[in-house]
């Protein structure tokens, strides 16, 4: 067996293993005996079919599969011996050497290799990164009271209907009759709120149904009926309103207190604006440390400069997914792919040489700020402890998941450290700016 290196350049190079029969033959032969003792064949004793017998049927087989140990324990043995940091895997070379199988003898097989660049960074005082800021103003802390209060309201009877009010109706036509209907105004076509706002309780009209409501899954829901039954339905309803609902934001209340920020913890409406301006700072906190990952991600890449076997990764990304992706797609999409892989490089370097490491604590925290979130973006606040830590178990158990949880993790631990590290420039921005420059 021979191994030839071509190093094409610092970052790629070609083995070629080739193989005699010397090599071969006899791992060949005892892959047939092995056949030949499991063998159970029609007319033979367990294991005592002739040896030709067996080479007619698994001769190729055994040959494939001796050839495929070979040359796999031989590329990994040159990878170990010479203390390679490949990435990706070894590829078949584009345009290999055509091997006879019918009538073997000798084997060559050709193989890609990339090497993983040396990352070289480093991170003082002398490295300087910006921070941006926002300053909670008054009229931001208005919206956002209006909004919580908004958020936390609920419907209530009304008089005339407004435009995102909801009326509450009975449709007839004909036989045909359709009791105690939602009817959501905001959902309504230009036409239709024309019709609806300004409605009363007891108010009777007569309604186009298709024109007024346009959107065909919210009418057959509304019907009662599939969205392929829609055409089976009248055009014209006579509609008669029972109670006209609107939203009604929540009251400056103990009960709405304890509702948003949880029992207790605040008294009056200025323990409220100070746990709402808490809140927002809280969030715009959020916003300038997310600022602040992309640019320092931005400087440290531009810092290492890595430079990655483009080529190859393509093709490798494309074997490694199958057909999942097109090699137009992958061109596409490539930019942002190396970009990631080149950050993880660079976390990785950070994370090694300060020796960081990631606890079980850091993973299960994260996952249930990420549980949180979740619940929050359903209206759900201050859920109790054990729910989210039965939720973050969930997203764990999920494979993907917790990859992605311990990466962001990573993240946070080795940004943590250059933001300790570097020399941060605090800059205050507008709101506007900050939303500007994270888009």
């Amino acid at each position: 067996m021979k191994v030839t290196k071509n190093q094409i350049d610092a970052l790629n190079m070609s083995v070629n293993i080739a193989l005699g029969k010397e090599d071969w033959a006899e791992p060949r032969k005892k892959k047939l005996n092995e056949y030949r003792r499991n063998a159970d064949i029609r007319g033979f004793r367990r294991g005592m079919a002739p040896m030709s017998l067996i080479e007619k049927i698994h001769g190729g087989q055994a040959l494939a599969e001796v050839i495929n140990k070979l040359v796999t324990d031989e590329l990994d043995k040159f990878i170990e011996d010479n203390k390679l940091n490949i990435l990706g895997e070894p590829l078949p070379a584009e345009n290999p050497v055509e091997n006879n199988w019918d009538d073997p003898d000798t084997f060559s097989f050709d193989f890609d290799l990339a090497v993983a660049p040396e990352v070289n960074i480093t991170v003082t005082a002398e490295d300087k990164i910006p921070y941006y800021t926002v300053t909670v103003t008054k009229e931001a802390l208005a919206d956002y009271k209006k909004g919580l209060l908004k958020q936390f309201g609920q419907l209530e009877s009304g008089e005339a209907a407004g435009p995102d009010d909801f009326v509450i109706a009975d449709f007839v036509s004909g036989e045909q009759k359709v009791e105690g209907a939602y009817v959501s105004l905001r959902s309504l076509s230009d036409e239709g709120k024309k019709e609806f706002v300004g409605m009363k309780k007891g108010d009777t009209r007569k309604v186009d149904i298709g024109k007024s409501f346009p959107n065909e899954p919210d009418r057959a829901a509304m019907f009662h009926v599939k969205k392929e039954e829609l055409d089976t339905l009248p055009a014209e309803w006579t509609m008669t309103v029972n109670d006209v609902k609107t939203f009604v934001d929540a009251p400056l209340t103990q009960a709405t207190f304890d509702q948003v920020f949880g029992e207790g913890q605040c008294q009056d409406e200025a323990g409220f604006d100070a746990k709402v301006k808490e809140r927002l700072q809280g969030e715009y906190a959020q916003e300038s440390d997310y600022r602040f990952m992309i640019d320092a991600k931005e400087y440290l890449l531009d810092k290492a400069a890595i430079e990655l076997p483009d080529a190859f990764m393509k093709r490798w990304i494309k074997a490694a997914n199958g057909d999942k992706y097109t090699m137009e797609q992958i061109e596409a999409e490539y930019a942002l792919f190396a970009k990631d892989f080149r950050w993880n490089m660079v976390r990785g370097k950070i994370m090694k040489d300060q020796d960081l490491k990631v606890s079980k604590d850091d993973v299960m925290k994260q996952a249930k700020s990420m549980a949180a979130y979740q619940f929050a973006m359903y209206g759900m606040q201050n859920v109790p402890d054990e729910h989210l830590t039965r939720y973050a178990e969930q997203l764990l158990a999920d494979r993907q998941q917790a990859e992605r949880i311990i990466e962001k993790v990573e993240d946070d631990i080795a940004l943590s450290w250059v933001r300790k590290t570097a020399t941060i420039e605090k800059k205050r921005i507008s709101l506007e700016k900050m939303r500007e420059l994270t888009r």
